[in-house]
C-alpha cells in the first residue's frame, strides 16, 4: 500500500455568502474575489504543508492542475513540484497531472517532467489526465469534440521524446515538428511510472489498461459513490485478461483524524461545510459541453464527477432543502473522520473493498488552517499510517512506483539562510 498526500490548495477565504451571490467557483468566478496578498500567505502554506508531509513519511506528496476557479489554485503543477524537489529527500513527486491536451507544443510537457525527475533524483510520478470540461474547454476553449483526439497525440509525442534516442520528426494532426530532440530525458528508464486521473470514462479504463498505467480515482464523494466506478473499473480489466493487481488503481479520500470521535467532528465541520458547499458550488452549464463525453460512457451511465458537483450544486439552489449537514457527509462517506484506530479500520475496509494500493489521502481541505493541517498529517502519519501501510505488499508487486537514485548519489541541496 502506498499512501500518498494530495493537496488541492483550494482559496481558503471565500466570503461565505458566496454560494448565494455567485454562480459558480469555476470558469466565471468573480476576479475581484481573489486577493494576491492572502495568495501570499495561502501558497507558502499549502508549500509547507507538503514539505510536513514528506517529513512526515508520506510515501508520496501529490500536486494537480486546474484553471480559472478558486477550487484549487495550480494551474501549473510543475511550478509546485518544482519547489518541492528541491525541499523534500524521499517523498515521490505525484504530478496528478498535466492536462497535456492543453499544451502546444507538449514537448514542453516531456521537457518540464524530465526536469522534474532528473532534479528530484527519479521520484516523479507522471500524471496525463484528460482534464475537467472546465478546465479544456472553457478556461482554454478546447473543442470538446477532438479534445481526446488531441490528449492521445500529446501522450504519444511524450512518450517518443522519453524514448528516442536520436532526433526525430512528429507529424500528427496538431502537432507538426520537423526537428524533436528535448533536452533533458527523465533519469527513470524507459520513463516516470504514468498515473492517469479519471472520473469515470471507460475509454480512459481501457486506455489504462492497453498502455498498463495506473488508474487513479479521483473522488469528492468518497468510497461508497466510488464503489459502482471502482467495479467497472476491475469488470472491464477482468474483460481484457488483466489481473486485479491493486496497485493498477488509485482512489482519494478525505480523512480527519483526531484523538477523540468528538474531537474530529467538532475540527473538521467547518473545512468540509466549506469545501463541499463553497469550492464545489459549480454551474451545470459548465459540466459537460457536448463532445466531452464519449458515447460508451452515456451508455454505462455512469456520471462524472464534476457533473456530480454541479448537478448537487444545481440541486440546492432549485430545491428549498438546506445542504447537506456535516453528519450526512460523514454518513455518506465524503470524508471519513474519528480516532486513528477508527480511520485505519475504515480506510483498510475502503482500500480491501474498491481494491485499491495506490490510495490517496486528502488531509486538507476547505479553508483548513495550517495548524490543524500539521495535526491532522502528523496524527495520521504516527498512528494510521503504520496500520495499514503493508497491505497487498505480501502479494503484489507495484510496478508503478518510481525508481529513484540511492541516497548515496542524489545532490544534498545546500541548506537556506535567514
Amino acid at each position: 500500500m502506498k499512501l500518498c498526500w494530495f493537496h488541492l490548495m483550494p482559496y481558503t477565504d471565500l466570503p461565505e455568502d458566496f454560494t448565494e451571490k455567485h454562480s459558480s467557483v469555476w470558469v466565471d468566478i468573480d476576479p475581484k474575489l481573489f486577493d494576491a496578498v492572502k495568495a501570499h500567505r495561502m501558497y507558502n502554506d499549502f508549500l509547507d504543508e507538503l514539505e510536513i508531509a514528506a517529513e512526515a513519511g508520506f510515501d508520496g506528496i501529490c500536486v494537480n492542475e486546474h484553471h480559472s476557479n478558486a477550487y484549487g489554485l495550480m494551474p501549473s503543477p510543475n511550478l509546485m513540484a518544482a519547489a518541492l524537489a528541491r525541499r523534500t529527500r524521499d517523498a515521490a513527486l505525484v504530478v496528478m497531472g498535466n492536462s497535456i491536451a492543453l499544451y502546444n507544443p507538449p514537448i514542453r510537457v516531456a521537457e518540464e517532467m524530465a526536469m522534474l525527475d532528473v532534479i528530484s533524483g527519479g521520484r516523479l510520478v507522471a500524471g496525463f489526465p484528460v482534464g475537467t470540461p472546465f478546465d479544456t474547454c472553457h478556461a482554454y476553449g478546447q473543442n470538446p469534440s477532438t479534445l481526446r483526439e488531441r490528449y492521445h497525440e500529446a501522450h504519444d509525442l511524450i512518450m517518443r521524446c522519453w524514448h528516442e534516442d536520436e532526433p526525430f520528426a512528429f507529424h500528427g494532426r496538431f502537432n507538426q515538428q520537423p526537428v524533436v530532440n528535448p533536452w533533458p530525458r527523465p533519469l527513470q528508464k524507459p520513463h516516470p511510472p504514468v498515473w492517469i486521473p479519471g472520473g469515470g470514462s471507460i475509454e480512459t479504463w481501457q486506455w489504462c489498461a492497453e498502455m498498463d498505467y495506473v488508474y487513479a480515482y479521483l473522488s469528492y464523494f468518497g468510497y461508497q459513490a466510488g464503489q459502482t466506478t471502482m467495479a467497472g473499473f476491475w469488470d472491464e480489466m477482468e474483460r481484457l485478461g488483466k489481473d486485479r493487481n491493486p496497485y493498477r488503481a488509485g482512489f482519494l479520500q478525505f480523512i480527519g483524524v483526531a484523538e477523540t470521535e468528538k474531537e474530529a467532528m467538532d475540527l473538521y465541520r467547518e473545512p468540509a461545510d466549506y469545501f463541499y458547499n463553497r469550492c464545489l458550488h459549480v454551474s451545470p452549464h459548465w459540466s459537460n459541453p457536448p463532445g466531452y463525453t464519449t458515447e460508451a460512457t452515456v451508455r454505462s451511465k455512469i456520471i462524472s464527477q464534476v457533473q456530480m458537483a454541479a448537478l448537487e450544486s444545481q440541486r440546492r439552489i432549485l430545491e428549498t432543502k438546506a445542504k447537506p449537514s456535516f453528519e450526512e457527509m460523514v454518513a455518506k462517506g465524503y470524508v471519513l473522520v474519528g480516532t486513528p484506530d477508527q480511520v485505519a479500520e475504515k480506510l483498510k475496509e475502503v482500500a480491501l473493498a474498491l481494491n485499491v494500493g495506490q490510495m490517496m489521502v486528502l488531509l486538507q481541505f476547505g479553508n483548513m488552517g495550517k495548524d490543524l493541517v500539521r495535526y491532522n498529517t502528523e496524527l495520521f502519519a504516527k498512528e494510521v499510517k503504520p496500520q495499514i501501510e503493508g497491505l497487498f505488499d505480501d502479494e503484489w508487486e507495484n510496478r508503478w512506483w518510481p525508481r529513484p537514485l540511492a541516497a548515496a548519489e542524489r545532490a544534498e541541496p545546500r541548506e537556506c539562510t535567514p
